[in-house]
């Protein structure tokens, strides 16, 4: 039997503002997803080593401070290093289209603008794990 998705959703830095990051858990759970919350200001490291302990699908950050050039990067880093290329990064927050499109090509999954209906992140995340990782 698959399992359900598991996704770590997880704030990164200084940025002390959760309230959108907890709403999104809400509703991931809603739709069925196992979640993990990591809390507030976290390294790309501890985000990282949480979703290789949890073994997640996907990892879910949520970025407002504008320090999204710097934070996703990192994290892509650290993954390709412990073999995550099955795993998907996405995440949303105030970040600009350019920034938006600058991180994708890096690797990074789609990341969401504020007031993105949950229903098609939730179902963007489904379909990417079925597609790249096997249950």
């Amino acid at each position: 039997m698959n399992r359900p998705v598991r996704i770590l959703i997880a704030k990164v830095g200084l940025d002390g503002h959760d309230r959108g990051a907890k709403v999104i858990a809400s509703a991931l759970r809603d739709a069925g997803m196992e979640v993990i919350y990591t809390g507030l200001r976290q390294t790309p490291e501890m985000v990282v080593n949480t979703a290789l302990q949890e073994d997640v699908d996907a990892i879910g950050v949520s970025i407002l401070s504008g320090a999204h050039n710097t934070v996703f990067p990192k994290i892509l880093d650290l993954m390709k290093e412990n073999s995550m290329q099955d795993v998907l990064l996405t995440g949303g927050g105030i970040i600009p289209e350019d920034d938006m499109n600058a991180l994708k090509s890096k690797g990074c999954g789609m990341l969401f603008p504020p007031g993105t209906n949950t229903h098609d992140i939730a179902k963007y995340i489904v379909n990417w794990v079925e597609q790249h990782r096997n249950f």
